[in-house]
């Protein structure tokens, strides 16, 4: 989760105090939470995803997979069709 937090903030060129300005998470607390001191709390754990626009889930490490919009499910769902029709045809030509 560490690696999450702190690769989303870098991803944006923020500081830590950026975020921590904005969430209210104080940026000591921020910084243990990057450094893998410390683990966010709920309450935190909700304000980083809500700010970064993530999902909990993604922060936590549970998933790659960061959805928090259906534009994002609906791209994917295209490439996985995409993909498909291409494995069709070359099993339709064999």
């Amino acid at each position: 989760m560490a690696n999450r937090i702190r690769e989303l903030r870098e991803d944006r060129d923020l500081k830590q105090a950026d975020v921590a300005t904005i969430t209210g998470i104080d940026q000591r607390t921020l910084s243990n939470y990057e450094t893998g001191k410390t683990n966010p709390d709920s309450y935190a754990i909700i304000k980083l995803a809500e700010y970064f626009n993530v999902t909990c889930d993604y922060l936590l490490g549970i998933t790659n997979k960061n959805y928090m919009d259906n534009s994002d499910i609906e791209k994917e769902i295209n490439e996985i069709e995409d993909k498909l029709e291409l494995l069709k045809r070359r099993l339709k030509y064999r």
